[in-house]
């Protein structure tokens, strides 16, 4: 259980009052004093009160407690003041370190001098503890603040870490979603074009030639059942809700691609130039994205009879180019084309390099560079 914590003014209102009293009643009650007790009573006052308010205004404390003791050592009371004290060590704890040293240092003569001839007559045994006693306060409240400022330092330090970690998170979680966003896309978009054009082709020919219509349905369920497979492989559960661990689609997968396009009605020529057994996992994976989406476009926007792909594995680098003989450009060629800014952003994951256009002789070109 916690202990309820007082406001700091009460703590400081008490502590000035436990030094005023009985400062105040032993001066005044001494037999010995020669000023009088109306002028070293209020003064005696003033070396303690203003405590109260210490951490609001540690200068102005500091100042008033130092005069008013200053004041007693010049009326001839020779006389040690607490509450100065608790002011040089309030004044170095809360002040600037060179406010507190040069204010410090100033009071410290006066009153150093003042004590050594408080009685008229030069005292070094009163002037010496003086002088250690401020010099000790002042130093401990120069440690205080210090230690206030590391582990302030250790505070907004851990606060840094921790709006870094949120920001992380954020980050890796938005990326994470733009990733399933990309691959939702490219699997679903690619298997629902090949399902559409088989379901399409199979109504053709449903009364004229079952066989093909058979053929095609049974194309779309193939389809389907990969479709499945794949998204539940990118999301890392299978039917029965244990992790998949299936691997992810690569350049060895190009075949299989290719023929469920053919499967569509669509003429392609793949052509592989080079080993590519040292290609990293995450540029096979692009890349097959990236000739997966060039087809699916041109499956839906391109009114194309045969594509070309090709795949070259240069030094440092694979390169893959899909080539159409469509009558038009897919609509993934303006700016807000999902398709190809997702390409774009796969290409630009590995610091390559994506061309995406018209070309001259009729058709359309996507080419993409991945460096190695």
């Amino acid at each position: 259980m916690r202990r309820p914590r007082f406001p700091p003014y009460v703590a400081d209102t008490a502590l000035a009052l436990a030094l005023a009293v009985p400062t105040v009643v032993g001066l005044v009650a001494d037999e010995q004093l020669e000023a009088p007790a109306w002028l070293v009573g209020p003064l005696a006052a003033l070396t303690a009160l203003p405590l109260a308010v210490r951490r609001f205004r540690p200068l102005a404390v500091f100042a008033v407690t130092v005069a008013a003791w200053l004041a007693i050592l010049l009326a001839g009371v020779d006389t040690f003041a607490p509450g100065v004290l608790v002011a040089t060590y309030t004044l170095a704890a809360h002040c600037e370190r060179r406010i507190a040293l040069r204010a410090g240092i100033g009071a410290l003569l006066v009153l150093v001098t003042a004590s050594a001839f408080s009685s008229g007559r030069l005292r070094a045994d009163a002037a010496i503890p003086t002088a250690v006693a401020l010099a000790a306060a002042w130093l401990l409240g120069d440690n205080m603040r210090t230690r206030r400022a590391y582990y302030r330092e250790l505070e907004e330090k851990a606060e840094r870490l921790e709006r870094e970690r949120e920001e992380n998170t954020l980050r890796a979680a938005a990326e994470e979603q733009a990733r399933i966003a990309r691959e939702l896309h490219d699997v679903i978009a690619h298997n629902v074009s090949v399902m559409v054009l088989q379901a399409a082709g199979g109504r053709e020919v449903f009364d004229a030639d079952p066989a093909r219509a058979r053929e095609a349905l049974t194309t779309i369920e193939s389809t389907g059942r990969a479709a499945l497979a794949e998204l539940r492989r990118l999301f890392g559960v299978r039917g029965d809700g244990s992790a998949a661990l299936a691997p992810q689609p690569g350049l060895a997968h190009l075949e299989e691609l290719v023929d469920q396009v053919r499967k569509a009605g669509l003429g392609v020529e793949l052509a592989l130039d080079g080993q590519a057994q040292d290609v990293p996992a995450g540029v096979e994976l692009s890349a097959y994205r990236v000739i997966q989406e060039a087809l699916t476009n041109t499956l839906r926007h391109a009114f194309a009879n045969r594509v070309w792909v090709f795949v070259l594995r240069r030094e440092g680098a694979l390169e893959v180019e899909v080539l159409d003989d469509g009558v038009g450009p897919p609509a993934t060629t303006s700016a807000d084309g999902r398709g190809l800014v997702g390409m774009r952003e796969r290409v630009a994951l590995f610091g390559g390099e994506l061309e995406a256009g018209r070309r001259r002789e009729g058709g359309f070109r996507v080419w993409a560079r991945f460096p190695t």
